[in-house]
This record gives C-alpha cells, sequence and structure tokens, in this order.
C-alpha cells in the first residue's frame, strides 16, 4: 500500500471509506476492526489547508465572489445537492444539550451507515473491498507503449466494486495505485435518500465511487463533494472552474516535451518532428509511446485528488484525418482521447475539449502544429483551410454531442488562439457565426443540447467582445492571459515567507485581472482562462521554442531544487492571487516532461510538479479572498448571466444587427489575398464525411449502446474534397501565392455531385 500524502485518517469498512480527525502515528497501521467517534461537531475540521508560509489569522476566508466552493468548506454545498430546504447551521453547544434528537439523529444515522455498508458490499462479489477495476480502453491504461483497446467495458467477470480516498484503482496492464482524494472524491451518493443524506453527511463524510463494466457510461462521478457530478449540469454562475490543461500530449510542444526535441535538434515543432521520426521509420512506435505513458490514470486520479474538477485537452485535427503533404501521425492519437475521457469520468472530471490545431495554422505558433504563416483565413488558401476546419468541428461536435459523452465534455474550444490581428475581426466574426449555426443546427438550442461553444479572444482585450453575438446560444470567451500583458516591475518575487510573499507580483495580478474578468462576465457573459500558469517571468527550457530566447534571467527558474521557502512562498502567493483574480481558469499545463538533464526546466508551468514542490495550493479553494486581502475591491460580477447566454429564453435568436453585419459566410473580403472571397480557391462538397470511432465495448456491456460518432442522424452533408483538376497553392505557405482560375467557389458548385450520408 502506498503511503498516505493527506493529512486526514481513513478506516475502510466494506467498501465505504469513512475519514476520522484523530491523527494516527506515521507507520501506525489503520486498525479496521476498532470503534471511532463521529468528527468534533463544530465542523472546524473542514477548514481548508493553509499555505505553509500563511499566518491563519490573516488568511483570507472569503471569495471575490459568493460561490458554493468558495472560503472555508462546506459540508454538504448546493452545488453537488438539492438541498435548498436544508438546515446548514453548525451543530454547536445549544444543540447538544437536547438528548432526544441526539439519539433519534444517531439511530438514523446508523441505520443509513448500515445501508450504505451493506449495499455495496452486497454488489462486491468478484473483487476485494475497495479494489477497482477500471475498462479495458475507455477507462483503463495500457502500459507502456500499447494501444488501447478502445473497449469502454470492463472484463466480463467484473463487477460493481466502490471506492474512494485510499482506493487501491487495479490499471489494465494488472499494476495498483492507490488513489488519494481527501476532498470526498469519486462519489456516488445515487441510493440515500435526502433525509438521510443530510444526517449522514454532517457527521460521516461517506465517500462511495464506483466503475460499473455493465454501465460504462454512467456518469454518478464526482472528483470533490463541492462540485456536482456529472449526471448534473454545470452552473456557471454558482460552480468554479478550478482546471488543469493536458498539455503536451496530443498536440506537442518543445517545452512540455523536450526529451523528444533534444533526439532531434532539427526538429522545431511537431511538422519537423513528424518527418524526421517518420525518416527513421520510429513515427507511429514513438508517437503512440508518448501518447500511451506521458499521461496516465494515475495522472487523472491526482488531478481529481488535486481538488481539481476540469482538465482541457487539447487535441489535433489530423485525430481525424490529414491530406496529403501533411507529415502528421493520422488517426492514431483518437483511441487515447477516448481512453482519456474515460478516465475523466471515473474520476468525475469535466472536459473542455479544445481543437488546438486547425489546417494551415491559425496563428504561426509552434502549438498549432506548424509555425511559420498563418493560413487560416488569411491568405489565398484562407477560405479552404476554414473549410477543413469547418468539417473537423463538425466532426467533433457530432462526437461529443452524444448522450454517451456530452456530460462529460460540456465545453468545446473551436480554435485555439487565432490571431486576429492578422486575420480580422469581421472575418473571425463571421468565421465564429458559422460555426455556431452549424454546431446548433446539429446539438439543437437551449440548456443540455450539446455543448457550450468556446471561441477565443484572439488576443484582443476582453472589452473589445463585449456583445459579441447576442441572442446566441451558451457561448463562452476564452482568454489566455500572462504577465506580458500586466507589469510586476523589475520586483523580485522573493520576499519573505509571510503575509508580503510574492513582493508586488500577486496585487500585479489581481489589479490586472479581476476586474477585467470580472467586467466580461456582465458585457459578454460567461468568461474563462482557458491558460494561466505560476510562470511570472518567461522562463523554461524551450518555452520561446527550441532556438527561442528569454527576455528574462532564467538561470534560478530552470531548477526547482534549488529554490529556498522564501522563492516558493512567493511563487505560491502569486499563484494564489491569479486563481482568485480569473476565477475560473484552466492551469497550463498539469505536468512538464523531463528534459535530457532528468529534470523538469519548465517547473513554473507544471502543476504536478508545483504540488510536489510547495508553490502550488494543495487545495485550490485556498485562493479564495486573495485578492480582497491585497486591497483590491470594487463590484465582482454577482454571477447573473442574461437567460440566453445559458441557453435559457432567447438562446438562439441572434440579433438582427449582428446576422446582417457577419451572417454571410465566407465574408467577402481575406485578408492578406489579392482578391475578392469568391474567386479564392475553394473545396467541394462531395467528399464522404469523416466520423470518430466510439469504444468498442466488451462482453460485459454488449447490451449498453456506445453510439455511432454521429449525433444528428439529420446531417447527412457531405464532406469536403478537392476539386478535380485544381492546382491548389501550399495549403499551409500560401500568403503570396498566385490566385489559381480553377479553384474557386462557383467551380466549386458546378463540380457538384449528389449528397451522399455519413457513415452510420
Amino acid at each position: 500500500m502506498a503511503s498516505r500524502p493527506a493529512s486526514m485518517d481513513v478506516t475502510d469498512i466494506g467498501t465505504v471509506s469513512i475519514f476520522y480527525s484523530e491523527k494516527e502515528e506515521v507507520g501506525d497501521p489503520i486498525e479496521r476492526d476498532r470503534v471511532h467517534t463521529p468528527f468534533p461537531m463544530d465542523n472546524s475540521w473542514l477548514k481548508p489547508p493553509q499555505p505553509f508560509f500563511l499566518d491563519p489569522s490573516n488568511a483570507p476566508s472569503t471569495s471575490r465572489y459568493s460561490y458554493d466552493d468558495s472560503g472555508a468548506m462546506a459540508l454538504v454545498g448546493t452545488s453537488s445537492f438539492d438541498v435548498s430546504d436544508e438546515d446548514h447551521t453548525t451543530v454547536g453547544p445549544e444543540k447538544r444539550k437536547q438528548p432526544q434528537l441526539i439519539w433519534f439523529g444517531a439511530l438514523i444515522a446508523l441505520a443509513a451507515v448500515v445501508l450504505v455498508i451493506t449495499l455495496p458490499v452486497a454488489l462486491v462479489k468478484k473483487h476485494p473491498p475497495h479494489s477497482i477495476s477500471p475498462p479495458t480502453g475507455g477507462g483503463g491504461e495500457s502500459s507502456g507503449g500499447s494501444s488501447p483497446s478502445g473497449s469502454a467495458g470492463g472484463s466480463a467477470s467484473s463487477t460493481i466494486v466502490t471506492g474512494g480516498d485510499g482506493s487501491v484503482i487495479t490499471k489494465a496492464d494488472g499494476t495498483n495505485f492507490t488513489y488519494w482524494n481527501p476532498f470526498g472524491g469519486f462519489c456516488a451518493y445515487t441510493f440515500i435518500s435526502k433525509v438521510i443524506k443530510n444526517i449522514v453527511l454532517n457527521y460521516f463524510p461517506i465517500c462511495i465511487g464506483y466503475y460499473d463494466p455493465e454501465d460504462p457510461f454512467n456518469n454518478n462521478a464526482q472528483p470533490n463533494f463541492w462540485t456536482p457530478p456529472l449526471n448534473t449540469s454545470w452552473n456557471f454562475s454558482t460552480n468554479r472552474i478550478h482546471g488543469v490543461n493536458i498539455g503536451g500530449l496530443f498536440v506537442l510542444e518543445p517545452f512540455i516535451s523536450p526529451a523528444l526535441f533534444q533526439l532531434y535538434p532539427n526538429a522545431t515543432d511537431e511538422w519537423s518532428l513528424s518527418t524526421l521520426l517518420a525518416a527513421d521509420g520510429k513515427l507511429q512506435s514513438t508517437l503512440e509511446n508518448h501518447y500511451g505513458t506521458f499521461i496516465t490514470e494515475e495522472d487523472i486520479a491526482q488531478i481529481a485528488g488535486a481538488g481539481l474538477n476540469w482538465i482541457r485537452v487539447p487535441i489535433p485535427f489530423w485525430a481525424i484525418e490529414v491530406w496529403d503533404g501533411e507529415p502528421f501521425l493520422e488517426k492514431v492519437c483518437w483511441k487515447y482521447v477516448v481512453r482519456l475521457l474515460g478516465w475523466a469520468r471515473k474520476y468525475g472530471l469535466r472536459v473542455n475539449l479544445d481543437l488546438h490545431t486547425v489546417p494551415g495554422s491559425q496563428n504561426g505558433f509552434i502549438r498549432s502544429g506548424r509555425s511559420g504563416s498563418i493560413n487560416f483565413l488569411n491568405g489565398v488558401m484562407g477560405v479552404a483551410n476554414a473549410q477543413r476546419a469547418l468539417s473537423y468541428i463538425r466532426t467533433i461536435t457530432e462526437f461529443i454531442s452524444e448522450p454517451e459523452w456530452v456530460n462529460v465534455v460540456p465545453i468545446f474550444g473551436v480554435v485555439n488562439e487565432p490571431l486576429l490581428s492578422h486575420i480580422g475581426r469581421p472575418q473571425l466574426n463571421a468565421f465564429y457565426m458559422e460555426v455556431h449555426n452549424m454546431m446548433r443546427n446539429i446539438t439543437g438550442f437551449g440548456a443540455g443540447k450539446g455543448p457550450y461553444m468556446s471561441v477565443h479572444d484572439g488576443f484582443q482585450n476582453l472589452s473589445s467582445w463585449a456583445d459579441f453575438m447576442p441572442g446566441s446560444d451558451r457561448v463562452i470567451l476564452d482568454s489566455h492571459p500572462n504577465t506580458t500583458s500586466i507589469s510586476g516591475g523589475n520586483t523580485t518575487i522573493v520576499n519573505g515567507t509571510g503575509a508580503d510573499a510574492g513582493g508586488a507580483w500577486p496585487l500585479t495580478a489581481c489589479s490586472g485581472w479581476a476586474k477585467e474578468f470580472d467586467a466580461s462576465r456582465k458585457n459578454f457573459g460567461v468568461t474563462i482562462a482557458g491558460e494561466m500558469s505560476a510562470g511570472f517571468n518567461d522562463c523554461g527550457l524551450y518555452l520561446h521554442g527550441v532556438d527561442g530566447h528569454s527576455a528574462s534571467d532564467c538561470g534560478p527558474w530552470l531548477t526547482s531544487s534549488n529554490w529556498t521557502a522564501a522563492t516558493k512562498a512567493g511563487v505560491m502567493a502569486f499563484t494564489l492571487a491569479s486563481m482568485d483574480a480569473l476565477q475560473d481558469y484552466f492551469f497550463w499545463t498539469w505536468k512538464v516532461g523531463n528534459s535530457s538533464a532528468g529534470i523538469v526546466e519548465a517547473p513554473l508551468r507544471s502543476y504536478q510538479l508545483g504540488l510536489q514542490g510547495g508553490w502550488i495550493p494543495a487545495d485550490p479553494r485556498n485562493a479564495a479572498g486573495k485578492c480582497a486581502s491585497l486591497g483590491i475591491s470594487g463590484a465582482p460580477f454577482n454571477g447573473s448571466y442574461l437567460p440566453w447566454q445559458t441557453g435559457g429564453a432567447g438562446a438562439g435568436t441572434i440579433s438582427a444587427a449582428w446576422s446582417s453585419s457577419y451572417g454571410v459566410y465566407p465574408p467577402a473580403t481575406i485578408s492578406n489575398a489579392d482578391a475578392p472571397a469568391t474567386k479564392l480557391p475553394q473545396y467541394t462538397s462531395t467528399g464522404t464525411v469523416v466520423t470518430l470511432a466510439p469504444p468498442t465495448l466488451t462482453a460485459s456491456a454488449t447490451t449498453v449502446s456506445a453510439g455511432n460518432g454521429w449525433f444528428d442522424a439529420s446531417d447527412t452533408a457531405p464532406g469536403v474534397i478537392k476539386i478535380a483538376g485544381c492546382k491548389y497553392p501550399d495549403a499551409w505557405s500560401a500568403i503570396s501565392a498566385t490566385v489559381p482560375t480553377t479553384c474557386g467557389a462557383k467551380v466549386g458548385l458546378e463540380r457538384r455531385a449528389a449528397v451522399t450520408p455519413p457513415p452510420m
């Protein structure tokens, strides 16, 4: 059994985890037959842990917002259960003087405990207590570089097995790890009545989680008790996103996976790395090993155990297909994407699925797959590349809107970081409106109908997006704040371990971001920080690319093992301030791989390393009130969105003025193209639609539908292909290309064939 990192004790009774306030001595084995008293009656044990450098008397206890998961931990919150008529009053000395009520409550609690214990035990027939067998593909894990089977079910002999904090998780390769989650994660209270829940949960925080191979798409899990389970709608007004990115897994970046790029010094992006790997005959074996080992099931369990509740998963378009001349590994990563979604479901984590790359590159950055020029909605091939992007957005929307996945993937980021300064706002607005209409024609309109559509701000001020697409249905604005947009001056972040830790940087984060994000929620609607980090500077091996250079003195910031307590306290203070300022965020990124030196050389960007090293909070709710403690006041967002912004009344009724301005697609002009959009190269819609494969169920779950990857059976429009006879310019380098005369929109329309329905 692995050592327990948390400060709380756990006793296993059957398949139920019950925490106690009494601490064991290190090394003292848990006695499974002894009797313990309940928790203290004053709920003081529920207070979240404070950073090691923070004086409890100065610790902020309230968030800028009055949201469910802010401040001290409330055992039963409205985000997880319908408890509007329940008494949340702390049980104090006065109530202890009522012995009849105490005995009555104790009897009911005892009955509830018996029920909670015996029912799961009755379900567990073929596995030892607290052993959780994962699915072999949809939620399991392959060792080494082996491929997941794509299965969402378990073995035929598996039955429901419950578990929670301290559970031993059995992976698909037969190895085990221990799931540590002191926050009541991996839980399902489906069979406890409302009255019993209120009594039991206020005395015994019983955590019951399970994987059911007979029901592999079960959505009862939750990562912690303040986050609603997956089978409950997310409320953007009252629930807070505490998330991390799974960066560098499916879209390679040199600073996240430096060892891969150090093997090929001439590789600068995934395009060039793939080319070099293919030349050596190692493309598939190398990348499959990376997909299979860089992020494992244990990582996802650790994310849930860290008090986080969302993950953002960047995926490339080559998960769907590639066209001639593109060196990326085609389709292979998709089965690993599905496996990751299965793990997220298992641990109750919601997913923001982000299309991180599109054909031609939307920003010219390394993280778009190929660094260099921008050929999406820009230049001669701008319209054609956007056609392909729309096709892939359609395919992904069809998959994640199926009932098997819609609760797991509530957000879809349609294009990561399009560079608006090159593309143009009218062009990007028209594209976003086209995507919105296409998505809602697939999903339908209103809350619960497919995912929220997330659009990136194009690196423009959030205020410039006010009143974007009024009347649209569930659109989120995604911004990626970093310290280039704010300045902490030349002051050091190392400033002791007390209340002044971090120097000027925490205040800079709060003053630079809090009011801007609050205002955007009022003027745009739901606004999130899809990428943020502890990086107050621009230091990190390959952070600016293999050949890039930092503007900072980065020597001390590459080796975290040399950091002092004051250094860690400063980074912690800045991180807490950033979290509080942004409110809904995804840290970039969960894991940074070791370099050839055997260490992480971009430590400010690794959440996992920060947890281990002590500069990332063990409980993200510790950030609540940080900005207020620094004197940042004002009028924080009150959590009230207009109904249409969250799928209520009016959703999908886009204003006439907006439709008049941006309702024509393609837009009339494309930046950096010396011809009208109608004269630019386009593709014809006579191709076969590519669908994404669902997991294959094993024998034990053959009666369960896994879907077919296509939600809307009435969506039978063909896919896009090249026009026969057209000599297209290089789709990835066509800014100054000559406009061909046989590839325009008119030619494409004349050559279209009969509609071919997608494969079902």
